[in-house]
């Protein structure tokens, strides 16, 4: 399995935000996306009570004329085994994740059915991914990602440490602004504070039916 190093960012100023990533250069790697994701465990929760993640996530292109096409990945995400975790204790989440891309996520849900699991949440969100030019070395391998969710902007900045870091200072936030909650967590967080039943994170549907992805539109580079 791959370590998987990531922080989020809750993004309040965004038109300052699009200022410093085109100030330091960022560039859209893959354009907007609407990502759909599923989360499967068994009736118990004994996935969850492990801290681990079974998921499957379908990527949909946004905009007319867009030649990309339905993308499906399947993810397991684990905690790092306990000798790891000691070495890794710092201000970063970081675990072992394994993906891999499949062709048809609606058959493999069945397979996760059959086999006595249930989809117990699922949560949407907009995202635009970003890299910065090969000129800064030090952000070899960062991914900075703009996620538009049902309950609010956030920056999630995946690689290494030091340029997780660099990145996230260099876009004007410091160590205490970082996040590693997942996004069902802030959801929930977010249901308390409204004073909501916690459901699924799914962007309201407008009156055709469609879901709407917000009140605002964001133009990223895209």
């Amino acid at each position: 399995m791959s370590k998987e190093r990531e922080i989020k960012l809750r993004v309040v100023d965004l038109p300052g935000l699009r200022r410093r990533l085109a100030k330091l250069g960022a560039q859209v790697v893959k354009p907007r996306l609407r990502e759909r994701n599923a989360l499967f465990d068994t009736p118990q929760r004994s996935l969850a009570r492990r801290e681990q993640l079974l998921r499957i996530r379908t990527e949909l292109p946004l905009g007319r004329g867009r030649k990309d096409v339905r993308r499906s990945v399947v993810t397991f995400k684990r905690p790092l085994a306990p000798a790891e975790l000691r070495r890794h204790r710092e201000h970063h989440k970081v675990r072992e994740e394994i993906e891999l891309e499949v062709s048809d996520a609606k058959a493999l849900a069945t397979i996760f059915e059959g086999l006595g699991m249930r989809r117990w949440f699922q949560y949407e969100k907009l995202r635009t991914t970003f890299r910065l030019p090969a000129s800064n070395a030090w952000a070899k391998g960062l991914l900075i990602e703009l996620d538009e969710t049902p309950i609010g902007v956030f920056l999630e900045l995946e690689g290494a440490a030091s340029a997780i870091d660099r990145a996230a200072k260099a876009l004007g936030f410091k160590k205490r602004d970082y996040i590693l909650a997942k996004y069902r967590e802030l959801y929930r967080e977010d249901c308390r504070r409204r004073g909501k039943v916690p459901r699924d994170m799914l962007f309201t549907k407008s009156r055709n039916g469609k879901r709407a992805a917000s009140s605002k539109k964001y133009k990223l580079f895209s």
